[in-house]
């Protein structure tokens, strides 16, 4: 069974192809802004994503970027009749293909099995699954590699896991409490300290100067995120 992600402010519109998608076999994922879709994308195994590219704190466009700084997931673009620029915009940076609203379920279904086809005999829905790569950091979840420009990078257990969390939701900000409910599974009282050793020890190994980080970043107050370039 293949997972197919559909992001759209509209929840109608969300609710008909989730029909029509599940009608063909397939489990759908239901996102409604672009930060959801990517926190599915992160934590979850997505074959196809359905994008709108009008919605509000992320659009469909800002959000085909980001995906596309850690996935090769076909995209469909979902778009509005006069929208001919965002159409050309959305294919140039990494849009496979796009349907006009009100769209015909026949054709829409079509293109999902053309998509979801050609992706499989690539063999990219595997590679992408367990592969993180921001910057010049890449995790590989299948082998537990992590690799720093091409270099191995030794992390311990807890590292490797909070590096994990991090790089999968690249841009979120994660409190200490959050990090340490995530990757100790447990109750986060005290944690603070805990998680704050652990940010040093992989900063250490993963930043050239740890004093001023490239890519683990400390959002003062709230917690920390990992960012690209």
């Amino acid at each position: 069974m293949y997972n197919i992600l559909v992001c759209d402010d509209e929840k109608d519109i969300v609710s008909a192809l989730k029909i029509y998608l599940m009608s063909d076999g397939y489990q759908v994922f239901e996102a409604y802004n672009g930060k959801e879709a990517l926190q599915i994308i992160g934590s979850s195994e997505i074959h196809l994503v359905l994008l709108d590219i009008m919605m509000p704190q992320m659009d469909g466009i800002q959000t085909m970027t980001k995906i596309r700084e850690f996935s090769n997931v076909p995209i469909i673009l979902l778009t509005a009749k006069g929208e001919d620029t965002d159409k050309v915009l959305g294919l140039t940076v990494g849009a496979d293909d796009y349907v006009t609203k009100p769209f015909n379920p026949v054709e829409l279904q079509a293109r999902v099995r053309s998509q979801i086809r050609r992706y499989m005999q690539l063999g990219s829905g595997v590679k992408d699954a367990s592969v993180i790569k921001i910057g010049g950091i890449e995790l590989d979840d299948k082998s537990k590699m992590v690799t720093l420009d091409g270099d191995p990078v030794n992390l311990t257990r807890t590292e490797y896991d909070i590096l994990k969390l991090l790089m999968q939701h690249q841009g979120e900000v994660f409190s200490p409490n959050q990090i340490y409910e995530n990757v100790w599974k447990n109750c986060p009282y005290g944690s603070e300290n805990t998680v704050a050793v652990h940010i040093r020890h992989l900063r250490e190994k993963i930043e050239v100067n740890p004093a001023d980080p490239r890519y683990l970043k400390v959002v003062w107050g709230r917690g920390y995120k990992m960012e690209g370039d």
